[in-house]
This record gives structure tokens, C-alpha cells and sequence, in this order.
């Protein structure tokens, strides 16, 4: 019985700690790149809501946070041209800081233009190659995900 009592203010600690918002987590600095593939409306809108709940069980300020797109990827940007949804999400992740690359050896095969078939895009968007991007980030610190 008396342990019975002593493991008592353990549970206790322990049922608190398993309520929702009870505790928030403190994750530190992260680098994150996500890899996108795929042209697949419900996807990338799964995936941008992937990134936001990612930024906000984080924090903006303490993620660096890239997404890489190539081949099919670059359905993303071209479904935010007429998907308002998607569009919203982008510039939304945009507006806190998360960063879209583009493959530009899937822009120069695909005879794509970004600044009318994809939304919102520049130059300044393009990577030399997607996958090359990918690993290359991975080898300076960022986590692989694929949502």
C-alpha cells in the first residue's frame, strides 16, 4: 500500500503531462528541407499543412525551412496559379520565411516558363538540380522529409 501512495504523485505528473497544450515542447533551431515530387493537388495542399503545423509546433523564427520541387513537383506552383488554397498556403509559408526551389534541369527540359507557368516565381527561385539540392542540403545539416 505504501508504494501504492508513493507512485501515486507520479501518475499524477504523468496524467498532466499527457493533456493537449499541457506542455509545450522546446525543440531548438531546425533546418528542414522538403522534398516534393509529385503532382497531386491533395498532396502538396497535405504537404503545405505538413510545413505549417511543423512551423507551428516550432516556431518561424527557429526554422529554416526549404522546399525542393522537381519533375512533377512543379505541379505545386502551377496548381497555385488557378487553386487558391494552395496559392494562399504559399504565400503564407513565404510570408514566414520558408523558401521554394525550383529544379531548373526540370524547368530547361520542360521548356517551363516560371514567370507565367508557375506562381510566383523568379530566377532567384531556381536550383541547378533538385535532388542535387536535396543532398546537398542534407549534407550541411537539414532533415529529409517527404510528405
Amino acid at each position: 500500500m505504501k508504494k501504492l501512495l508513493s507512485l501515486l504523485p507520479l501518475a499524477l505528473v504523468a496524467a498532466i503531462l499527457a493533456l493537449p497544450g499541457a506542455v509545450s515542447a522546446e525543440y531548438g533551431h531546425q533546418k528542414v528541407v522538403y522534398h516534393v515530387n509529385y503532382d497531386d493537388p491533395a498532396r502538396h495542399k497535405a504537404a503545405l499543412g505538413n510545413i505549417q503545423n511543423h512551423i507551428n509546433a516550432v516556431g518561424a523564427d527557429k526554422m529554416d525551412i526549404k522546399v525542393i520541387m522537381h519533375g512533377p513537383g512543379l505541379g505545386l506552383l502551377r496548381n497555385a496559379l488557378t487553386d487558391a488554397d494552395i496559392q494562399a498556403s504559399v504565400d503564407n509559408l513565404r510570408l514566414q520565411g520558408v523558401d521554394f526551389g525550383i529544379c531548373n534541369v526540370t524547368v530547361t527540359r520542360g521548356n517551363i516558363d516560371i514567370l507565367t507557368d508557375l506562381y510566383d516565381s523568379t530566377e532567384a527561385n531556381l536550383v541547378p538540380s533538385g535532388v542535387a539540392e536535396i543532398s546537398h542540403l542534407q549534407t550541411h545539416g537539414y532533415t529529409y522529409l517527404r510528405p
